[in-house]
């Protein structure tokens, strides 16, 4: 059974309350409970904090895990140290956005951790966790 940490950065605790019109109106809570049923042969795992430290110490410590979907928030334009902590590890990472970060203002058009990580996902909403999902599946 592969085993993915879902790893969720800044403001992502609020989905469903925060930018609905961008983000939506379901918790990550209520998703991840939907993940875990539809992806009941995959052991997921789910992390959020708004601290840069604790997503830094949960990538240095996921050797454990097969995969790691990270949705880094705002971490993801100014972060250095995620892409270098993300190029530190052998686990292999997939980046993911809910909303479509190239129609939105300009400074959210560049990704510090696309180049470091395997894949990236971006504008499919929620689904894109699925996405992820699938492609450490197949």
């Amino acid at each position: 059974m592969k085993r993915l940490l879902i790893l969720n950065g800044i403001n992502l605790d609020r989905l469903g309350t925060r930018e609905i019109d961008i983000y939506g109106t379901i918790s990550f809570q209520d998703y991840f409970v939907e993940l875990q049923k539809k992806f009941s042969d995959v052991e997921l795992v789910s992390f959020q904090s708004d601290r840069l430290d604790d997503i830094t110490d949960k990538l240095l410590k996921s050797e454990n895990f097969d995969g790691i979907i990270l949705n880094a928030g705002a971490y993801t334009h100014s972060s250095l140290v995620l892409a270098d902590t993300i190029k530190s590890i052998s686990t292999r990472v997939v980046e993911v956005h809910i909303s479509n970060l190239f129609g939105r203002e300009q400074y959210r058009k560049n990704s510090h951790l696309a180049g470091v990580c395997s894949g990236f996902i971006s504008g499919f909403g929620l689904k894109g966790y699925d996405l992820a999902i699938l492609s450490f599946i197949y």
